[in-house]
């Protein structure tokens, strides 16, 4: 939440803002200080204007006018976007999408509840924490940020209600569907090896703006919307705190960061606009079959042509003048040893157990680095095996394999990747089951 951007959003919205509601009640653990008094509009039609009506109803469940005018403004407010005549049509729709997905979401949570015996929403002591987090990340105190929340016309209410929704969601997705979801290590392996072999080739660091076609009415609204949001995008709207409020994609929750992308794994409209950026750019809007993108290319890089390994060796000395009885026998304690070699984890154990030898790890090294016969020999090895005895003037070296990886990229751990893989399945699951939920409502928008 841009919260550094509230004073001058609120003197515009003192602006376009006519009507007035009555003050919601602020938690009593939590006392707010009360909105200040809206300014008189300006003459003219007033883009964000409502009367006091039902502005929808899910399931029986009214969404009044005052409560869509409350959620446009803390949209407008956490996202930089400035209300005109123009984008004021797809802030209240997307200001009421929103909505509609919270009330379907508490009423399955709540029957669930119902039926189960079982607590899922979080308490008002809870979601005061997370407010007071949210708050501080801000550099803020509670009071100040709903003070802050007040000079823009919004109700700290507003916000809480958001709150409890999320955290309430993300609580119900994980128990619904976080035990059956299972990352095997097969899933690990496959992906670390696409990031390794990916390295080579040339990379994006990439935001993204989704806006769903589906989700949005047609194509056609998706496009205008994508247009609308370029534009405020371009007069300095934060792209992360738009990205939260107005994509589709599951990194909206992650500001649109998408993280390096690499040539040739990205869908060809997509690759074809970031091949005619440069680093701080924004596309125009990217019509797909799906709905419409706007991508921010934050940095690029080439792909690494350098190969990392670690290595793990054991030696058998011998004087420069050894005999070739004495060379015979290290080779023999090294053979006997490769014939032991189950893995670099006990390559120093079994070294110890035959005597003679000395075993350590060489750590991760570019292989160009080597020296040419350490060089030759590891290139075309697989983690995991042993080069054949080579000999220098300090004796014979056995050298073992354990990680190999292209250079130039952060290679992500076991769990990173494991957790990665696991939010995505998490977020596929959780959307088509409300999607499940919005087919089986009764939504009347009026």
């Amino acid at each position: 939440m841009n919260l550094s951007r509230f004073i001058v959003v609120a003197s515009v919205l003192a602006t376009v803002l006519g009507a007035e509601a009555p003050a919601q009640p602020a938690p009593a653990s939590a006392p707010v200080p009360a909105p200040a008094p809206a300014a008189k509009p300006p003459p003219g039609r007033n883009p964000l204007a409502f009367a006091a009506h039902v502005a929808a109803t899910v399931n029986d469940e009214v969404i009044s006018t005052y409560d869509l005018q409350q959620r446009m403004l803390l949209l407008i407010v956490t996202s930089g976007v400035q209300p005109t005549e123009q984008n004021a049509p797809q802030l209240q729709r997307e200001a009421l999408r929103g909505m509609i997905d919270e009330r379907l979401q508490l009423q399955e949570i709540r029957k669930i509840q119902t039926k189960q015996k079982m607590k899922i929403e979080p308490t008002d002591k809870e979601v005061d924490e997370e407010l007071t987090d949210l708050a501080r990340s801000n550099n803020l105190r509670y009071d100040q940020l709903a003070q802050q929340l007040a000079n823009a016309g919004v109700s700290i209410n507003t916000l809480r209600d958001q709150i409890r929704a999320q955290v309430a969601w993300r609580r119900y997705m994980g128990g619904r569907f976080g035990s059956s979801i299972r990352i095997g290590d097969d899933q690990i392996k496959a992906s670390l090896t696409r990031i390794n072999a990916a390295a080579a080739k040339p990379q994006f660091l990439v935001s993204e703006i989704f806006l769903d076609a589906q989700r949005v009415g047609g194509a056609d609204v998706a496009l205008n919307g994508a247009k609308q949001l370029l534009e405020q995008l371009q007069n300095g709207a934060p792209f992360p705190a738009v990205a939260r409020q107005f994509s589709s994609a599951s990194s909206a929750q992650q500001g649109g960061d998408e993280g390096w992308l690499v040539s040739g794994e990205i869908a060809p409209p997509l690759q074809a606009a970031l091949d005619g950026l440069n680093p701080g750019q924004l596309s125009q809007p990217i019509e797909t079959p799906e709905g419409v993108y706007i991508l921010l290319l934050r940095d690029r890089r080439a792909g690494s042509s350098s190969t990392m390994v670690n290595l793990k060796q054991a030696l058998a000395p011998l004087a420069d003048n050894a005999t070739p009885d004495q060379v015979a026998a290290a080779t023999a304690r090294l053979n006997a040893l490769a014939s032991k070699f189950k893995g670099c984890d006990d390559l120093e154990a079994q070294a110890e157990k035959l005597g003679g030898l000395k075993a350590g790890e060489t750590g991760e090294v570019d292989v160009k680095d080597l020296a040419p016969a350490f060089r030759d020999a590891v290139v075309p090895l697989k983690p995991g095996q042993l080069t054949a005895p080579i000999q220098t003037r300090q004796g014979l070296h056995l050298v073992a394999v354990c990680s190999k990886r292209q250079g130039g990229l952060h290679e992500p751990s076991h769990s990173e990747i494991e957790n990665r893989l696991y939010s995505e399945e998490l977020s596929m699951l959780a959307k088509r089951f409300l999607r499940d939920l919005h087919n089986s409502a009764t939504i009347e928008a009026r």
